[in-house]
């Protein structure tokens, strides 16, 4: 079972995206899974095949700004919530996907959940993973500080910070081939980390926050929660408190596991994962 790479143009940005064709045919819908900060779409490689497997369509795209898509300079593109939707809404309609489940982790999956509130006549239900999604989640200072003043430029320009951040957030050592397909973007343009100190200085958390904790409320599709309990930056309160909050919605805990769940744990995701999003356009 492969992973194939595609590049798409939509608005003037090329979106690369990695995708897991069904086996044979298939009426059920596609899932598109949103990666979070400092990663990109190569964090579910695991994950889309066992998809696929059961006939599951699964794309999973690079944010512009990460990975392999486009890296456009902030006076083109404000690497805002806002924008971000914006974008991503372009790339689902060229992709013509009419109706999907949404899968989102991390501090980008944010966005991912602010584009579904404002779309919601396209999401068939939703799975979260270790997203920010109270207005208790800060952003933590691991990441904060690749936002400062001076010393955000520094910090964002050094591949090793991808090591640094996705083995800090999940705990566990990542192998070095793996590594490698995380930095290679940062070791082939300063462009990379120029879009990441964009995004993080203008990711209007609390106000995003905000409009999930209170969008929520209304949701009508399920929701399922597949939360790493040793998450360093986003503890299971966060997750707690949404539950409480949100009709339709199970908290599943996941015992040793960190912030980069599909990282170490994809097996213990899937076991869930598959049977809630094996859903026909009914």
């Amino acid at each position: 079972m492969s992973l194939t790479e595609h590049k798409i143009t939509v608005d003037s940005l090329e979106w690369f995206y990695r995708e897991s064709a069904p086996i044979g045919r298939s009426d059920l819908l596609p899932v598109v899974l949103l990666h979070g900060l400092v990663s990109q779409s190569y964090s579910w490689r695991n994950i889309m095949p066992a998809l696929a497997q059961q006939g599951t369509r699964a794309i999973a795209p690079d944010w512009i700004g990460y990975g392999f898509s486009a890296k456009p300079e902030k006076r083109d593109f404000a690497y805002t919530p806002d924008t971000f939707v914006t974008a991503l809404a372009g790339f689902i309609k060229a992709l013509e996907l009419e109706r999907f489940s949404l899968v989102v982790q991390g501090f980008l999956g944010s966005v991912g959940l602010q584009y579904a509130l404002r779309h919601p006549e396209q999401i068939a239900n939703i799975a979260i993973l270790n997203t920010p999604i109270s207005t208790t989640a800060k952003l933590p200072w691991k990441i904060k500080q690749m936002g400062l003043p001076l010393a955000g430029e520094m910090i964002t320009q050094d591949p090793l910070l991808v090591d640094r951040t996705l083995e800090g957030g999940s705990r566990y050592r990542i192998e070095d081939q793996d590594l490698d397909v995380y930095r290679q973007p940062f070791l082939k343009a300063s462009a990379t980390g120029r879009s990441l100190l964009a995004s993080i200085r203008n990711l209007q958390l609390d106000s995003a926050m905000t409009e999930i904790a209170s969008g929520f409320q209304q949701w009508q599709q399920p929701i399922l929660i597949q939360w790493g309990m040793i998450d360093p930056w986003l503890s299971i309160d966060i997750a707690e408190k949404f539950v409480n909050s949100v009709p339709n919605t199970e908290l599943i805990k996941l015992n040793n596991v960190g912030h980069y769940p599909q990282e170490h744990y994809h097996k213990t995701i899937l076991e869930d994962l598959l049977p809630f999003v094996r859903r026909t356009n009914d």
